[in-house]
């Protein structure tokens, strides 16, 4: 299991809005770009964890990532936002936003959504528990895409394929977690489905997940610790 960094999140900013390039460049242009709210460091040996977790980085900075980088028994913060939960991290926002709790509420109960309650990853096995059970996969990685803001800074997801394993599992699972190099996820944003290029394209539903062993409140903490 994977122990949360020392240095804990800002509030989970609205994440990923742009266009995607790899190899090939694709430019599509989004209102919403909120990777520049966060701030986080990584213990790594790379200089400048806090410009490149905003979303600020070289080509050259870019590596591959293995699954091991987000093993572990994760939650999705979905069911905290609905509960009333994370009411104070949204008045927190509040306070420092352009937008009432309410709206900021509203923004991300579509940004949470998911049916997708709990993730293990184990090896290159990945189990999703959701209403109607559990579904394992075996993952490979299938490599980085970068992800162009219209703010002017950038994001990385990493893409891996099942390669067998049940078949109500998706095909595909993106990882977001504003890193650029090998490093254990303290939160991520994960995207899942069956098609690779068309979840490239989604900015408006980026389920997140925590560790399963922190509490609501202690995710409301996380969030809001600066």
């Amino acid at each position: 299991m994977k122990s949360v960094s020392a240095q804990s999140l800002l509030a989970i900013g609205l994440f990923l809005a742009g266009s995607v390039q790899l190899a090939q460049a694709h430019d599509h242009d989004h209102a919403d770009d909120h990777s520049h709210e966060h701030a986080h460091d990584y213990k790594h040996e790379h200089s400048h964890d806090s410009d490149i977790y905003a979303g600020y980085f070289d080509d050259d900075q870019i590596e591959d990532r293995e699954l091991s980088d987000w093993e572990g028994d994760w939650q999705s913060v979905y069911p905290y936002l609905q509960d009333g939960t994370l009411d104070g991290v949204l008045a927190h926002k509040a306070e420092h936003g352009d937008e009432s709790a309410d709206e900021y509420k509203t923004y991300y109960e579509e940004g949470y959504r998911t049916d997708v309650e709990r993730i293990v990853i184990d090896g290159d096995e990945v189990t999703f528990h959701d209403d109607g059970g559990s579904h394992t996969g075996e993952y490979a990685y299938d490599g980085y895409e970068i992800l162009n803001y219209e703010a002017g800074n950038r994001g990385v997801r990493y893409i891996f394929e099942r390669k067998s394993g049940d078949e109500d599992a998706p095909k595909f699972i993106q990882f977001s977690d504003h890193a650029v190099y090998p490093t254990d996820a303290d939160h991520y944003h994960l995207y899942m489905g069956d098609d690779r290029a068309a979840l490239l394209e989604e900015v408006v539903n980026w389920p997140t997940y925590y560790p399963s062993s922190l509490s609501g409140d202690e995710i409301a903490k996380e969030m809001m610790a600066h």
